[in-house]
């Protein structure tokens, strides 16, 4: 291998000065016909740098780190992913991803590693939007949290807007005129299902109809948990249904069918999530509204590089006193509208 030493002897300089060439330390001061004639011999000879010692020179390492408790491995959350390893690429880094499956003594370990590494900042994401209890070794350096927050508010979060989600996908309805709207939500409570709750009431209450807690029915967020309400749902005479998740609409259309019911002739159906295995291929296609994914792993990074040096500013200013308490940033649910919604609203007349 050729070494950071034969490029300094065969550029006629010291070794110092041929590191702060090939590195581009700008605050070192060397001439530019110094600094264009190192790097040339540097090239001639095939060196190639070593990324720890050009961290340490330039003060950066131009990694990032991303540990997930499994967007990797999830069927439809690794957009997560896809959008930080793209924000990071335009910025001219790279992300380093850990998935540990939610494992604590492998999340300990990548933080190690990651620190190890001099990483410019970590992004910490959970493949449900939930409240989590981060590493401890987050604080050491600059860091987020994607599709989850911590209740203390110490790290900036990004989060799906989950009540500008439902109303969205309550509009959808509305706005096709039906009046008499249920809502098959989770029977767990989460951030998910209160906000996907908060916000059909919310579009309701715009659209001047009454709220009914009789058209709020409540099941296990899968397909069995769907399939098995469908009576629920046809007995409180509502013209339309909006679902918790796609996954719960899958099973309520299976339902239907098995007596002799269509969608949307005989029932309109909104889902959410927009897992497009599922609701691109039901029959008719499903209107759903999705999760913002890919923007929240844009988000992440791109806010991870704003912040850049301003932590450990604000650390000196504050004498090393408690950090601010972060408000999650809230992400739009973008709406997708299929076949499976029927349009009772009048058509106007031309």
């Amino acid at each position: 291998m050729v070494t950071l030493q034969d490029v300094a002897r065969a550029a006629g300089v010291s070794i110092a000065t041929a590191s702060w060439a090939v590195n581009d330390n700008k605050n070192v001061r060397i001439p530019e016909s110094t600094r264009r004639k190192v790097r040339k011999v540097a090239q001639e000879l095939g060196y190639r740098q070593n990324a720890m010692a050009r961290s340490l020179a330039r003060g950066q390492s131009d990694l990032i780190g991303f540990i997930s408790d499994g967007v990797a491995t999830s069927p439809f959350a690794g957009q997560v992913i896809q959008g930080a390893q793209d924000e990071a690429w335009r910025n001219g880094k790279i992300l380093l991803v850990v998935d540990t499956n939610g494992d604590a003594g492998m999340e300990r370990r990548a933080c190690s590693f990651m620190l190890e590494r001099q990483v410019e900042g970590i992004a910490y994401s959970s493949w449900v939007h939930h409240a989590v209890r981060p590493p401890r070794d987050l604080d050491k350096v600059n860091s987020v949290l994607v599709n989850c927050f911590d209740s203390e508010g110490r790290f900036p979060a990004m989060v799906p807007d989950e009540v500008q989600g439902g109303r969205a996908a309550t509009d959808l309805l509305l706005q096709a005129g039906h009046r008499r709207i249920s809502f098959v939500n989770a029977a767990d409570p989460s951030p998910a299902s209160q906000g996907r709750l908060q916000g059909y009431r919310d579009a309701l209450a715009a659209a001047g109809v009454a709220y009914d807690p009789n058209l709020v029915i409540r099941c296990a967020a899968d397909q069995e948990g769907g399939y098995g309400v469908v009576e629920q749902v046809l007995a409180t005479g509502a013209t339309a249904v909006f679902c918790h998740n796609d996954r719960t609409a899958m099973g309520l259309f299976d339902a239907l069918r098995e007596r002799g019911l269509h969608v949307p002739e005989d029932l309109s159906v909104v889902g959410f999530d927009n897992q497009e295995i599922i609701s691109a291929h039901l029959h008719p296609a499903l209107s759903t509204v999705g999760l913002p994914q890919y923007d929240l792993g844009v988000l992440g990074i791109r806010t991870l590089l704003e912040r850049g040096g301003e932590e450990g500013a604000e650390d000196a200013e504050d004498g090393g006193g408690s950090a601010p308490a972060y408000e999650p940033i809230r992400v739009t649910c973008p709406t997708v509208v299929r076949r499976s919604i029927r349009n009772l609203a009048p058509v106007a007349e031309v």
